[in-house]
């Protein structure tokens, strides 16, 4: 599948190259990454604007997923014939329906709304046949290979990867927003370890899924990994000072510390407990809250 993308591709070296999304990857949206070699050709995280485009602006031999979340496998079924590739940890939301709705952890009423905004705005297509792969891997494509980083916490096998003098970040966003560890499938500590193992890597060009886009030199990328990263704490003093008084996780749920009041998302609730939970937990570890009775905390 052939495509024009003129001046909204963006290209890195004579490998790399960005498809920049719509907003400059906004969700829904996000920046692809092409590269190619003198034997084949890969497309990372193809975009729902991929898919609007009807393709890429070469053609493409593989896929390769960064992580099953709906929008970094829009495209997966617009390449029916390339094989698809995500590591092996996510590959049950890469194969069927029921396995990407495992990643989120959601069930009833929320469940079957997400699924269908899957389906109409994602364009989600099963694929049974695809690839798993673990930390290190590498794909050569001839002249060029792409390096497997594992990058866990936002999913369970979400990754990065290493091309030539380029490093995709995937959902290590570097947004204000900070990072998203909501679904069952991420875990805290997890993200925080990924975001120190990652600061050490070197690169002329870092590029995010969303929003941020292209990042031009380490001494920026790490400035903004760092930001990103210090939302993670100011989460927890946030939490931390609710909990000044005794309160459920449902009430820390009410009181929103990820999401704005006026986001209505299916996941919205589903991401905040999951996020409380994280903290809370580490809270009591830490020695900072306690269980005052069955299901109520308590800052110490």
């Amino acid at each position: 599948m052939i495509a024009d993308w003129g001046t909204d591709e963006r290209r890195l070296s004579d490998s790399v190259s960005v498809l920049i999304g719509t907003n400059n990857g906004g969700y829904p949206s996000g920046n692809s990454l092409v590269v190619r070699g003198t034997s084949e050709t890969v497309i990372i995280d193809p975009s729902i604007d991929v898919v609007a485009r009807g393709g890429a602006p070469v053609p493409v031999d593989a896929v390769i997923n960064s992580h099953s979340h709906e929008d970094h496998i829009a495209g997966n079924g617009l390449f029916a014939d390339a094989r698809v590739h995500v590591h092996h940890e996510d590959l049950p939301g890469v194969r069927s329906m029921d396995g990407l709705m495992a990643v989120y952890g959601l069930d009833g009423d929320a469940r079957e709304s997400f699924e269908q905004t899957v389906l109409d705005e994602f364009h989600f297509t099963p694929r049974p046949d695809a690839h798993g792969f673990t930390d290190g891997h590498v794909f050569d494509l001839g002249g060029v290979n792409v390096e497997a980083v594992h990058l866990p916490g936002h999913t369970r096998g979400h990754s990065g990867f290493r091309i030539d003098n380029t490093f995709f970040l995937s959902d290590i966003d570097l947004t204000g927003f900070g990072p998203y560890y909501g679904d069952v499938w991420s875990d805290l500590d997890d993200f925080e370890d990924s975001l120190v193992k990652v600061r050490d890597e070197e690169a002329d060009f870092y590029v995010t899924f969303h929003h941020k886009g292209i990042i031009e030199g380490r001494e920026t990328f790490v400035e903004m990994l760092d930001g990103f990263h210090s939302v993670i704490g100011r989460r927890h003093d946030a939490m931390l000072d609710f909990l000044g008084e005794p309160h459920t996780i449902t009430e820390m749920v009410e009181h929103r510390f990820i999401y704005r009041p006026h986001v209505e998302m299916a996941f919205v609730t589903s991401v905040e407990q999951r996020s409380a939970e994280m903290h809370v937990a580490r809270m009591i570890r830490q020695g900072e809250a306690t269980e005052v009775e069955p299901g109520r905390y308590q800052r110490n």
